[in-house]
């Protein structure tokens, strides 16, 4: 079993920052994936940046790419998620998930993930 924790959500105005974190705990998961997904009232799941702690790769969806950016503490077991110029379309629940499959490429859809956090609220107003 795999736990994680996420915190640092937050109300923040756009153009703001917020630095996302999601501690990790239970077994040995050096080959998994993590993502971070979001989720706004009335919507799916929506995949927005995964993270390999073997060889520390990254993989981001378009709405996010070179304002946020993932990364991982292999230590502190931290995968953290630093998010710059905030918009209010960023508004959402956003939860930590890791993947436990092997893949030649970052999953991208909530349902390939194994374990989840309980997720963190981060509003952004305009």
């Amino acid at each position: 079993q795999v736990q994680l924790v996420e915190s640092g959500g937050g109300l923040v105005q756009a153009g703001a920052s917020l630095r996302l974190s999601c501690a990790a705990s239970g077994r040995t998961f050096s080959n998994y994936a993590m993502g971070w997904f979001r989720q706004a009232p009335g919507k799916e799941r929506e995949f927005v940046a995964g993270f390999r702690w073997n060889i520390g790769s990254t993989y981001y969806t378009g709405a996010v790419r070179g304002r946020f950016t993932i990364s991982g503490d292999n230590v502190k077991k931290t995968v953290y998620l630093q998010m710059n110029s905030l918009k209010p379309e960023d508004t959402g629940v956003y939860y930590c998930a890791a993947d436990a499959s092997v893949r030649s490429t970052f999953a991208t859809v909530a349902n390939s993930y194994d374990y989840w956090g309980q997720g963190t609220q981060v509003t952004v107003s305009s």
